[in-house]
């Protein structure tokens, strides 16, 4: 059944190709902070391990929210490993950095400051296409991402 929701099926298609570069870097951030609580060692160990699962378990309800606002609007989502790796902003690479929890904190800062930078180069040209849903949603997203990256900076601090 053809989509009638009042944007165009241009629009649904930029905004989708948006959004599916966020899925991707959503994926790959909440990957990597699987791996930060999997692998911190030091000192802080309980405390780290405990809070970088707090941090992933947040994470993947983000994942999953952009998915299903990609299928609101009329298209699927990607969902291979593959198609995150060539869609995303992040890198998955470390550059041989230790397991200890301010190099960990600091690799994730990096990845939810650039994840806030996207989506608000993005929010206006949503709104641009007549989508207020998204850019609503995506507002919300940014200011969880910039509540975790205060806290990642405040551990550094």
């Amino acid at each position: 059944m053809k989509i009638n929701i009042g944007i165009t099926a241009d629009a649904r298609q930029k905004v989708a190709d948006i959004l599916s570069k966020l899925l991707a870097d959503e994926f790959i951030v909440y990957t990597k902070t699987r791996n930060a609580h999997y692998n911190v060692e030091g000192i802080d160990f309980h405390s780290m391990h405990a809070y970088f699962e707090k941090q992933y378990s947040e994470l993947i309800e983000h994942v999953d929210e952009i998915a299903e606002r990609i299928r609101q609007i009329g298209h699927y989502a990607p969902s291979s490993l593959k198609d995150y790796l060539a869609l995303t902003h992040l890198s998955e690479n470390r550059d041989n950095r230790g397991n200890d929890s301010k190099s960990w904190i600091e690799d994730l800062l990096k990845d939810h400051e650039a994840i806030i930078i996207f989506i608000r180069e993005n929010i206006a040209l949503i709104e641009e296409l007549n989508d207020a849903g998204t850019a609503d949603f995506l507002i919300a997203l940014m200011e969880a991402h910039e509540k975790t990256a205060w806290m990642l900076r405040s551990h550094i601090k």
